[in-house]
């Protein structure tokens, strides 16, 4: 058999086809990947960059230098030691704008010099866990510090020089029980908390209806309402509304809405809870039950509302704290509809009132 030699031009044009084919399946590869990684010759031009890094960084970037596209003096400065050091760099950078994000980077070098490659990860979600779970820590610390001291000091005074005082007396251990019921409802809410957070993944199974679970619910907080000369309105039909969940969870949802309706609701004015039936949920193809609770308080600026279903959250801390809240209520009542895969959504108007709309997915 017969073997022609190949000439140098047609070598040349198969060596070509070859590094072209393997920059294409370079480029394959990076756009599969899920972190978000770029590429960039030794101009510091990105030659690469995939889809998750489009996203993070802005969709212009090939063809572009690094400068323009990050405009971050820690990047700039790690390519260049890189460069220079011909080794790797690991480290976390932070970029407060346009919203503030922590990338944890790692630049290396491709081949003998002729770029390097920046695969990034996201650890905002991390950090601010962390910075929940140590702002959590100092305000358990808080709130129970509060209450405790104010108890030793009241047990102090009365072994010194109240202890004959009787009117004193009196007025203290009233204070102290309420300082006492106070701690107790911070532990029992943290205790809910925990709870719902660690069966959050399981989907609870019982049939609830939520008809029944209303009509005991403003059965037992009418007495609350008329204290405060408030009219308690129900709004449903006599049908029942079945959906799939935890009844005594689903109680403490509407338990604590309504109640929270009726301490921040203006007197004389009426708290309405309504039923309705959705055709579809929010984001999610199936039917779906919504809750309305509205009153005629003082509203909430929207700013905080946001904010509202965070642990310890409070607009007004003294006048929550006076009326026995412990700042965990929402977050409660969040995470139990979270579990229930419902949704709660909160509406607002300074002056006019509040409406806090619990929705839940119905019994398939």
């Amino acid at each position: 058999m017969l073997f022609r030699k190949k000439t140098p031009i047609v070598q040349k044009h198969l060596v070509e086809q070859t590094v072209k084919s393997s920059i294409d399946h370079t480029s394959d590869v990076i756009a599969a990947l899920a972190d978000p990684i770029l590429i960039l010759d030794r101009d510091r031009v990105v030659k690469h960059a995939n889809a998750a890094a489009m996203n993070l960084f802005g969709r212009v970037m090939v063809g572009r230098n690094i400068v323009q596209c990050m405009r971050q003096p820690n990047v700039i400065d790690a390519v260049e030691q890189v460069f220079a050091s011909k080794l790797s760099w690991m480290g976390e950078v932070k970029f407060p704008a346009p919203v503030e994000r922590h990338l944890s980077l790692h630049v290396a070098l491709i081949g003998d010099g002729e770029g390097v490659a920046i695969t990034v990860r996201d650890t905002t979600l991390v950090k601010r866990t962390e910075e929940m779970h140590s702002d959590f820590v100092a305000n358990v610390s808080h709130e129970l510090r509060s209450p405790l001291s104010a108890l030793m000091g009241f047990i102090e005074t009365l072994q010194g020089p109240a202890q004959d005082d009787r009117e004193a007396r009196d007025r203290f251990l009233n204070i102290m029980i309420q300082e006492a019921n106070r701690m107790a409802r911070l532990i029992d809410d943290l205790l809910s908390l925990s709870r719902v957070q660690i069966q959050e993944h399981v989907v609870p199974n019982d049939d609830v209806n939520i008809v029944a679970i209303l009509k005991n619910i403003t059965d037992i907080l009418h007495m609350k309402a008329d204290i405060r000369e408030m009219m308690l309105n129900l709004y449903c039909s006599e049908e029942a509304y079945w959906v799939k969940g935890d009844a005594d969870q689903i109680t403490q949802v509407f338990q604590n809405l309504i109640d929270n309706a009726i301490k921040y609701g203006k007197p004389g004015t009426p708290v309405d809870v309504s039923v309705r039936s959705l055709e579809r949920m929010p984001d999610k193809n199936v039917p779906a039950v919504a809750v309305d609770i509205v009153d005629h308080g003082e509203g909430i600026d929207e700013n905080h509302i946001p904010r509202l279903t965070e642990r310890f959250y409070r607009i007004d801390k003294a006048r929550s704290r006076t009326l026995g809240g412990t700042g965990l209520g929402l977050a409660i009542v969040k995470h139990i509809i979270m579990r229930h895969r419902g949704r709660l959504q909160i509406e607002s108007k300074v002056g006019v009132g509040s409406k806090f709309t619990a929705i839940l997915p119905t019994k398939s």
